[in-house]
């Protein structure tokens, strides 16, 4: 009489029948290293979520509301708050008093494009990348320069996360971000939805190494 076959066996076999998960559904872009976590902490805790606020006059370094009489308020201040947080992780880009912050977005991507090689950014090439490069604790920034330089662009931080290929081909990268709406995890192609056109081809991703060390 044949003998059963032991049970560790048995549920090899039944693993290797079972049909493999789709690749689309899979996380796209490696773990998150212990930087990345760390990345996400500061992203966290921006305060975006209730500082540099649309249609207020903010201090662009602190995000609060200045409520200076004579002052213009803008529509949105997302390059304000990417300014702020990369100076705080030591991380130059663009930012007040070498540029206004009015249309500060579209100044950024045209010196992230020119200069800021000089400067440490390296342009990525698409977001798949963009997402790796958050997951091991890189400063990523998607931005999109708006062709009518009279009117704003955009930009945002790339926030380290595992999404499935097909998630990220659908949506893009969770991104943290100041704007119309601010947030604190929004994905990508909402973020961008006020920019018609940005999404998906227009949008350029750049990264910056952080001393986390330090």
């Amino acid at each position: 009489m044949l003998r059963p076959a032991p049970l560790s066996r048995r549920l090899l076999l039944a693993a290797l029948l079972l049909p493999a998960a789709p690749a689309l559904a899979q996380p796209c872009c490696g773990p998150v290293t212990p930087n990345g976590e760390r990345l996400l902490q500061r992203l966290d805790a921006s305060g975006v979520d209730h500082l540099w606020l649309p249609h207020k006059h903010v201090n662009w370094e602190t995000g609060e509301v200045d409520n200076d009489p004579h002052a213009r308020p803008a529509a949105t201040h997302c390059s304000a708050f990417v300014a702020s947080l990369a100076k705080q992780l030591g991380v130059y880009i663009l930012r007040p008093p070498e540029h206004s912050p009015v249309l500060l977005a579209n100044a950024q991507m045209r010196w992230l494009a020119t200069d800021g090689g000089s400067s440490g950014w390296r342009r990525l090439p698409d977001a798949a990348t963009a997402q790796q490069s958050a997951n091991r604790g890189n400063l990523v920034v998607a931005v999109y320069e708006n062709p009518d330089r009279h009117r704003p662009g955009h930009i945002a931080f790339i926030r380290p996360g595992q999404p499935s290929a097909a998630r990220l081909a659908a949506d893009g990268p969770e991104v943290t971000q100041a704007g119309a709406t601010n947030a604190i995890a929004m994905p990508l192609r909402r973020a961008f939805s006020h920019h018609r056109g940005a999404w998906p081809d227009d949008i350029r991703y750049f990264e910056h190494a952080i001393a986390w060390s330090s």
